[in-house]
């Protein structure tokens, strides 16, 4: 079905492995390089998504999401970065594994495991701080690009956060949407709902070692 005046195609991306990914490392605001599965990852992403046209492309502007992003647009009009699709601030746990946050900071990791909306690392950012962000970046998308077919390379938090804003499901329970490296969730949005197409669509790979 095309677009039209009031039918928003949107495809939301994951950006792909990074060595603090593979490591198991909090990473929100630390710009890592990709890992060769990464890299390998990405292009087979950007080939699937180089299928169709975008009238609009966002990046969250990391190296990470802006490598992606510009190879889909490059045959369009370029891409725009807008931080807003960052993932959330992990303050003091950036960098740091599950195990290490737990040892040094205990209480604080058990009360945003507890509720997420509210609580936030040393520094960081809670859910609610998260979504107003992401909330006011969607509806500027929206207002924008309403009609069109929009792509936006970001993080798992901002997906998973959107998703459960859409379908009317508790942010409580974002945790239940698996958002891969390299996932694509594909929405047609309307005024009266969106309709998931695709939910987390990892293009394959053959032959390519984690």
């Amino acid at each position: 079905m095309t677009p039209g005046r009031n039918h928003t195609h949107v495809k939301l991306v994951r950006h792909t492995q990074t060595d603090w990914n593979r490591q198991g490392r909090y990473q929100s605001r630390a710009d890592r390089p990709l890992t060769p599965f990464g890299r390998a990852r990405a292009a087979a992403v950007a080939a699937r998504l180089q299928r169709g046209t975008f009238t609009a492309v966002v990046s969250s502007g990391l190296s990470r999401t802006d490598g992606l992003a510009a190879a889909v647009a490059a045959p369009n009009s370029g891409f725009v970065r807008d931080e807003r699709w960052r993932e959330a601030d992990h303050g003091l746990w950036e960098g740091l594994t599950h195990a290490e946050v737990s040892a040094r900071y205990g209480e604080q990791a058990r009360g945003r495991f507890a509720d997420a909306w509210r609580s936030r690392a040393h520094g960081g950012e809670s859910g609610g701080d998260l979504w107003a962000r992401v909330e006011a970046a969607w509806s500027d998308l929206l207002e924008r690009h309403g009609g069109g077919r929009a792509l936006v390379v970001t993080h798992g938090g901002p997906i998973r956060f959107l998703l459960c804003y859409l379908l009317g499901v508790p942010f409580g329970r974002h945790w239940q949407f698996r958002t891969d490296p390299g996932g694509i969730t594909a929405l047609d949005v309307y005024p009266s709902g969106t309709i998931v197409r695709t939910l987390n669509e990892v293009p394959p790979l053959e032959g390519v070692r984690r």
